[in-house]
């Protein structure tokens, strides 16, 4: 996965300053960060620079983003028009311009159903009543209807109340005995319930709140909650919840299909300036595993589709995310084939030497093509348009509910003679010397050839996904937490997130609820510890039914 940069509001003044309390003391460690993040920010730019592959506009994308990738848009903006001449029926590649404007998704009014986790209260009617004679008419009677009004009301607070709880305490004037008023039932003598570190993960991993600014925001309406404190409930409920994870990591091995990748991640005691002095004793179980010139740090996704659910994994370290998927395919059931693996073209995602069935992202190969759009514009839109119909199978595929093999059957029937073409096309660029190999199209029509099989696994098995999408949007956990937080500071720390990630990203994924998962596994720790499998993100509400009913 391509590194991002994160963003960070800087001004010449705020660095001219920086440098200035360098000279007079230390740095704090907010000051560290902010400099750090500055001057990789700066040799990262200028290895792009020095790429002389890299265009202006490919530089402005890698730094700040792209709006979109899709096709009509791309090509709108290398001048290339989508429209067929006048009179000509639409290709079928063309997008059909919309009747009417759509409105953006999420922002609209949101139903009463949406409420899922809302208190609800039922409020009777004070006059009339089921049964009742009608008082409009005086007649008939009135039955109650199916549906009843529905009023939403919002209201604010604070993302952690607090119940100070005043226990009424006498005391004997002869014998001095106190006598202390029990607390109400189900207040324990812990400042901190389950619901609360729930929460706290929830921000911090979830959505990326660093816990000094949730500090700050606390502080805003009166109810403390510092810093230090936060760590101590997360890092303590860590080791509550790792059988969930332990198991979940077990699932993940047995699955079907195996997305993985990484991004860039700091550790701050795992940075090269720290691997002179002593190593954390939790840095790495199996440190000689690990090559000793090897200095990056990454987080490691994997989406592993099981039974119909979708597992997210994360793993902080110097390890690859081939090489965690290694040691996570350690645990497949010995009966079971080789699982479908899907990454990018990386040989640093591949986990060596265990067997697995290869398919490379499709979106990733296209990717190379938009970039080189403007410059090579009616090339480009031959290609793009292609795995355009290409993409449209597979979506209408999905929609329609085709099973694995039909779905197949589909590809092969409309997927397939489309690729072949563009594979004699794309071959007849290169062998006839119509495009220059060593140009950006050249390059990424090369790519595309070279990995042509690996790229068309969806041809030929059933189940194979076209791309890495998947994993690249659970990768943006971490993304926002480095964007957010800009480091963890221990490799302790590191596993904690990808822990809660882990978890919080998995209940996303099936649909559940990641506060009420959370909440729940630590209420029933015991067991949770016995049997860890009957505590999944998917299963859990049953199995507290059932617990519920015993």
């Amino acid at each position: 996965m391509a590194q991002t940069i994160p963003h960070i509001e800087l001004h010449m003044d705020d660095l001219e300053r920086l440098a200035e309390r360098a000279r007079q003391a230390p740095l704090s460690d907010d000051d560290y960060a902010t400099l750090k993040a500055a001057l990789h920010t700066l040799g990262y730019v200028a290895q792009l620079v020095e790429d002389k592959s890299v265009t202006i506009a490919r530089l402005r994308q890698i730094l700040f983003g792209a709006s979109t990738e899709k096709t009509r848009d791309v090509l709108a903006r290398a001048g290339v028009s989508t429209e067929p001449p006048t009179g000509d029926a639409p290709t079928a590649g063309a997008d059909a311009p919309p009747d009417r404007e759509r409105p953006a998704a999420g922002h609209g009014r949101q139903k009463a159903d949406a409420y899922v986790g809302a208190t609800r209260v039922d409020v009777a009617h004070p006059l009339v009543h089921h049964g009742e004679r009608c008082p409009g008419c005086t007649k008939g009677k009135v039955y109650m209807l199916r549906d009843p009004g529905v009023l939403v009301r919002l209201i604010g607070q604070a993302p952690l109340a607090a119940t100070v709880y005043q226990l009424e305490k006498l005391r004997c004037n002869l014998c001095g005995e106190v006598f202390t008023a029990d607390p109400p039932p189900g207040v324990g003598a812990e400042k901190d319930d389950a619901t609360s570190t729930s929460m706290v993960a929830l921000l911090k991993y979830g959505v990326g709140v660093p816990f000094h600014r949730l500090e700050r925001l606390q502080a805003n309406v009166q109810i403390p909650l510092p810093a230090s404190t936060q760590w101590e409930m997360v890092a303590q409920t860590a080791a509550v919840l790792q059988p969930a994870l332990d198991e979940l990591i077990r699932q993940a091995a047995q699955g079907e299909v195996i997305h993985n990748d990484d991004t860039t991640m700091t550790v701050r005691s795992l940075a090269p300036e720290a691997r002179g002095r002593e190593e954390d004793p939790d840095a790495d179980p199996d440190p000689e595993a690990i090559p000793r010139e090897r200095t990056g740090v990454f987080t490691s996704g994997l989406v592993s589709l099981r039974d119909g659910h979708r597992l997210a994994l994360f793993f902080t370290g110097r390890r690859h995310a081939g090489e965690h998927l290694a040691r996570v395919l350690a645990e497949r059931a010995a009966d079971l084939g080789p699982p479908i693996q899907m990454c990018d073209a990386l040989s640093r995602n591949l986990p060596k030497p265990l067997e697995v069935v290869l398919g490379h992202c499709l979106a990733h190969a296209r990717r190379k093509v938009v970039d080189v759009t403007p410059s090579f514009p009616a090339e480009c839109r031959h290609i793009l348009e292609t795995l355009r119909e290409v993409y449209r199978c597979d979506e209408e595929a999905r929609t329609a509910g085709l099973t694995p093999a039909d779905r197949l059957a589909a590809h092969q029937a409309r997927s397939g003679p489309l690729l072949a073409d563009l594979h004699a096309w794309l071959t007849d660029q290169i062998d006839a010397h119509r495009i220059e190999p060593n140009s950006g199209l050249g390059q990424a029509i090369t790519h595309i050839l070279k990995h042509w099989t690996p790229l068309t696994l969806f041809l030929r098995v059933p189940r194979a996904p076209l791309d890495n999408n998947i994993c690249e949007r659970a990768l943006k956990k971490a993304i926002l937490h480095r964007k957010n937080a800009l480091f963890y500071q221990t490799p302790t720390g590191a596993h904690v997130g990808d822990l809660f990630m882990s978890l919080i990203h998995t209940s996303e994924l099936v649909g559940a609820n990641p506060f009420d998962y959370l909440t729940v596994l630590q209420q029933h720790r015991d067991a949770l510890a016995a049997t860890p499998a009957a505590w999944m993100p998917w299963n859990y509400r049953e199995t507290l039914a059932v617990t519920a009913a015993a």
